[in-house]
């Protein structure tokens, strides 16, 4: 069943899209060349701890995963896209980290991600980033009351085409709101003018992932970090999306993304900010 939002419960979900924006610039900021993902991770623990908020994260069980996930917080490295299991891994020079973090706060969840280079950019993976970013604004702008879901794939498609990056489609955006993963998939390849009619309270979580040279995956032996089938490196970006009357409304919109949108690619500015 899809449940339609009431601006005030649309405002509460705002409320935890902040907190998750604020954490994600904060592993940003510190993903850096020597640091381990177990430090982000608790990193993260104590923000979640600290703000009263639950992970989304902790103790799901999924159908495709392999046992209760126990970390708070999604790190994914190079060819590793989506769901990677925080370990000890010391982050070097280039690599490319995705960052995806889901909590509640008073019953209401929010859900981004953001991928991110450490130390030196390769021009390749800021142009990877880039088309993340830019699929996920055109997916955003057709967000709008009167639209069809069918047109979020497709913008998030064209996107890709442009950049001539393939698409995967077993893994895309969701439902989300007083779970993270509530109703309607997706995906992030489709046609224009098809599927459900977009309506004034629905939320939605918006994530196109692109790797380089290929659309298929394969799952490490920890059971839930997904790589790309041939090794090739990733990029991820995603955002909790509200469409209202007014257009669509983003709930966990950083800082830094207002300054891309002021003219500077956020994956430039993920490498310092």
């Amino acid at each position: 069943m899809i449940e339609l939002k009431t601006p005030a419960e649309i405002e509460r979900m705002h409320v935890a899209g902040r907190f998750v924006a604020e954490v994600l610039s904060e592993v940003g900021r510190l993903a850096d060349v020597g640091v381990n993902l177990m430090d982000l991770e608790h990193h993260a623990r104590a923000m979640i701890s600290t703000r009263g908020a639950d992970s989304c994260y902790w103790d799901y069980a999924p159908s495709f995963g392999k046992g209760p996930f126990r970390n708070v917080i999604c790190l994914s490295v190079n060819d590793a896209v989506l769901h990677g299991l925080p370990h000890d891994y010391t982050l070097r020079d280039g690599d490319v980290l995705t960052a995806d973090l889901a909590v509640s706060i008073d019953g209401w969840s929010a859900d981004s991600a953001r991928t991110v280079i450490v130390g030196t950019a390769a021009e390749e993976d800021l142009r990877l980033i880039r088309a993340t970013e830019e699929a996920l604004e055109a997916a955003i702008e057709v967000s709008r009351p009167g639209n069809r879901l069918g047109d979020i794939s497709a913008a998030i498609w064209d996107v890709a085409r442009d950049y001539g990056y393939p698409v995967n489609t077993e893994f895309g955006g969701h439902g989300i709101g007083r779970t993270m993963h509530e109703e309607l998939h997706i995906p992030n390849k489709g046609r224009p003018g098809r599927g459900l009619k977009l309506r004034p309270g629905l939320t939605l979580a918006l994530e196109p992932w692109f790797a380089r040279t290929t659309d298929r995956i394969v799952f490490d032996p920890d059971g839930w970090t997904i790589r790309s089938a041939d090794g090739s490196r990733t990029a991820h970006s995603e955002h909790t999306v509200a469409i209202t009357d007014d257009g669509p409304l983003v709930l966990t919109r950083r800082v830094q993304d207002n300054a891309a949108a002021n003219g500077e690619s956020a994956a430039r500015l993920s490498i310092r900010d």
